[in-house]
């Protein structure tokens, strides 16, 4: 822990524990937005391979891969990638080399996560890859399992998870619980590695960011720069202060938010924002609930006395629980037609259905709702699939109105939907309305991005020209 805490200190942190919280980063230095407040390589990291998307083990590319000739589950984009993760592969590609190959399609990214944990610890303790006081197998030892808290049926899930990479790895010195266990440690404390627009790429455990707790209204944010994990600060962290993420979406409302965090952390938040009961109830019926049913009134819906509809809080008026049941029956028929409707090709049909979907919630729902907001961005999606810009454009503005309402001013993911928005504009020849939104996508993701990536600097170039374009324009119509 002493080491840690000079590692760590060198960098203005120092581990802590918490009452109630155990473990957790508190600063030692004011740290200011934007400014990084750690940086981590990860232990163990695999790519999200499926039967559909495959990526380079070295580097998450998608393009120009090619399989490993001895294990076929392995791909690479080249020869500097293949060489890089060498060491680690060697002992791998020779354990998955003797499964036959029907098992072989059983080896999961979360299977391989763990054998690849274990050979590095091999290797480390065999003295072939460094160990450090940051990237050692000590701090898996340390994390915490959660193992008493699951359910029957994700002890069995382990346990079957467990068999397989024992039977992979053929080592008798470790045992199936010590495997259960460390697949519930990462179940908690790995994390999902994005790209610069949060599109998940792979899984890697980063000791040291294990250790930041979770708040509903974090102070930091965490990113990706390829493999390595970025802390950053979205606001002013004073000296002496805790350094919090948000493990999940904190778009819903309080008890949504709790409900997600107890099942996958096993812990109930008490950051500001949960402890705030008392508009709770108001929170869920505007992000969850029902609407008014005149259109005119904006209010939200709470359920009466005697549990047989709905009451407007804002105008009194009334919605009986049939008519709410009937519409949610709609829009879970569509839904499950749309499921089916999902071949490629297939998007008109996709598009009407969702719309469908869309024009039942707007009638049920609040106008804040997250559902419509959420069918807004599929809606959204498919209209960019298929180049249909205009509407593509309205949808978009859409949910950046829904963004502004569930996400603090300084999230990425509203960052993000701003440059979305700024690119259709200037594609529809809006050159204006584009300056204005990739500025403020640029405001927004040079705090939690940072400028030196390549995706900050194409986003800031595409800036530069819209100005340049809107100058140029304003220059032709004074001659």
């Amino acid at each position: 822990m002493e080491e840690l805490q000079n590692v760590v200190g060198d960098g203005g942190l120092a581990v802590s524990n918490l009452p109630e919280k155990g473990r957790c980063l508190l600063t030692t230095k004011n740290f200011y937005p934007g400014e990084v407040i750690l940086r981590q390589e990860p232990y163990v990291c695999v790519p999200n391979n499926s039967s559909t998307v495959s990526r380079c083990d070295g580097c998450f590319a998608s393009e120009s891969l090619k399989k490993c000739s001895a294990c076929q589950v392995v791909w690479y984009c080249g020869s500097t990638c293949q060489k890089s993760e060498w060491k680690l592969h060697r002992l791998e590609c020779n354990a998955l080399s003797r499964l036959e190959k029907e098992k072989r399609k059983a080896v999961t990214p979360s299977i391989r996560l763990m054998v690849r944990l274990y050979l590095s610890r091999k290797l480390q303790n065999e003295m072939f890859i460094p160990t450090s006081v940051t990237d050692s197998y000590n701090f898996v030892e340390a994390l915490v399992s959660h193992l008493k808290d699951l359910d029957e049926k994700q002890l069995v899930l382990y346990a079957q998870m467990a068999n397989l990479v024992h039977f992979i790895l053929q080592w008798p010195e470790i045992n199936l619980k010590e495997i259960a266990e460390n697949f519930s440690k990462l179940a908690c404390n790995a994390h999902t590695i994005c790209d610069c627009e949060l599109r998940p790429l792979g899984t890697g455990l980063y000791p040291v960011v294990s250790i930041i707790n979770h708040s509903c209204m974090p102070n930091a944010v965490l990113t990706f720069e390829g493999k390595s994990s970025v802390v950053r600060a979205v606001e002013h962290i004073p000296e002496g202060a805790e350094v919090s993420i948000a493990y999940i979406d904190t778009a819903g409302s309080t008890m949504t938010r709790q409900k997600a965090l107890k099942e996958q952390y096993f812990f109930t938040c008490t950051c500001p924002r949960c402890i705030k009961v008392y508009d709770d109830i108001q929170e869920s019926a505007i992000l969850e609930g029902y609407r008014c049913k005149d259109d005119r009134c904006n209010g939200f819906l709470l359920r009466d006395s005697e549990d047989k509809g709905f009451i407007c809080q804002t105008c009194g008026l009334r919605r009986s629980k049939e008519e709410v049941k009937r519409i949610v029956c709609e829009i879970t028929a569509i839904s499950d037609k749309k499921l089916k409707s999902t071949s490629p090709g297939n998007h008109e049909e996709v598009i009407s259905l969702y719309k469908m979907i869309e024009k039942l919630q707007m009638e049920l729902c609040h106008p804040s709702s997250i559902s419509l907001m959420r069918t807004q961005e599929e809606l959204l999606k498919i209209l960019m699939e298929l180049g249909d810009w205009r509407e593509a454009l309205a949808y978009c503005r859409l949910t950046i109105t829904g963004y502004q309402r569930v996400y603090p001013e300084l999230h990425p993911l509203l960052g993000l939907q701003y440059y979305t928005c700024g690119k259709i504009e200037w594609l529809l020849g809006y050159t204006e309305d584009a300056i204005k939104s990739l500025t403020r996508a640029v405001d927004i993701l040079r705090i939690t991005h940072g400028t030196n990536s390549p995706f900050m600097k194409e986003l800031m170039m595409k800036l530069d020209e819209a100005h340049a374009e809107a100058s140029y324009n304003l220059s032709s119509k004074d001659e």
